[in-house]
Order: C-alpha cells, then sequence, then structure tokens
C-alpha cells in the first residue's frame, strides 16, 4: 500500500478512536487512555523534523478541536515529535536506522521500543497534565495521573501493534 494512503488512513483511525471511544472512557483516579502519539511514532525514521512537527499540529488541533481541550493535546504532541529524533539518536544502535522502515515493536524489538516510546510517552503525558493543572503546587496530582495513565497507554499501543502492524522487514 501507498505510504501516503497508509498514513492518511492510519490518521483518520486515529483521530477516530481517541475521541470518539477512548476520550469517553472514563476509568478513574485521573487516568486517560492515549493512543495518538503511537501514529507520530509509527512515521518512518526519514521523516524530517517539519514535517513531524506539522503533522502533530495537525493531529493534535483535531482531537483538542473535538475533544474541547484547547491545546493541551496539540501542546504535548508537539513536545513528543520535537523530541522524537532526539529520544531515537539517543537509543540507536551501532548500525544506524534504517530510514525506511517504520519504528514499530515488531520491527525494532521490544528493548528498543519500550527504553524510545516509553521516553516519549512518558514526556507527552507528564507535559499534558502538567499543562491542564497549570499549577506546580499540584505536582503530586500531576505525576499521580502520569504514572496512573502511561502504562495503561503504553499497553493498549503495544496491544495494538501487535494486533494491526506486520512485520515489514526481517534482518
Amino acid at each position: 500500500m501507498n505510504k501516503l494512503l497508509k498514513n492518511s488512513l492510519r490518521f483518520v483511525l486515529f483521530l477516530l478512536v481517541q475521541t470518539l471511544i477512548l476520550n469517553q472512557i472514563e476509568i478513574g483516579f485521573g487516568i486517560q487512555l492515549m493512543i495518538y502519539p503511537l501514529f507520530i511514532m509509527l512515521l518512518s525514521f526519514d521523516t524530517g523534523v517539519l514535517s513531524l512537527l506539522a503533522i502533530s499540529f495537525t493531529l493534535g488541533i483535531c482531537i483538542d478541536a473535538f475533544s474541547n481541550t484547547f491545546g493541551l493535546h496539540t501542546s504535548s504532541l508537539l513536545v513528543f515529535s520535537f523530541l522524537r529524533p532526539v529520544i531515537f539518536k539517543l537509543f540507536d544502535s551501532r548500525e544506524g536506522y534504517d530510514l525506511l522502515l517504520e519504528p514499530t515493536v515488531l520491527n525494532m524489538g521490544n528493548g528498543w521500543f519500550i527504553k524510545s516510546f516509553g521516553s516519549l510517552l512518558l514526556i507527552h503525558h507528564f507535559w499534558f497534565y502538567l499543562l491542564e493543572m497549570f499549577k506546580l503546587n499540584d505536582m503530586g496530582y500531576v505525576l499521580q495521573k502520569t504514572v496512573y495513565s502511561l502504562p495503561l497507554s503504553f499497553f493498549l499501543c503495544v496491544l495494538l501493534q501487535y494486533l494491526f502492524v506486520n512485520k515489514q522487514y526481517t534482518k
């Protein structure tokens, strides 16, 4: 399938699932399930920073429009996409990355994916809840929401990959 068509379909699916299903689920303890950062993670390694920021802005502003969250999703997704190349460079292997490859858990392995996507998702969630509270004296509640939401969102993202993403590349 064409890369542009595949990413366009993913964009629409992530947008619809996040806004119509996951944003409506109330688990308790301030937990919110967020899978839309996975869309930015799944873009190929050769995607430039400006393209990442433009795509992140578009996805974030669409989610904010449906969720009535006034830029929270946009801001945290922009931080996610801005730090994506930095985190990828930090956890780069000696051989480097295959630029046409998608950074999925199936293609890159569990260890790399846990370190890279886990770090990015932690930053995303922390930034989201920090802006949501917008008070430094509620830092305990920000950390509580981050710590409770992060593992569930991460697990859901990994589960989605095992269910819907196929391995494209074998060494």
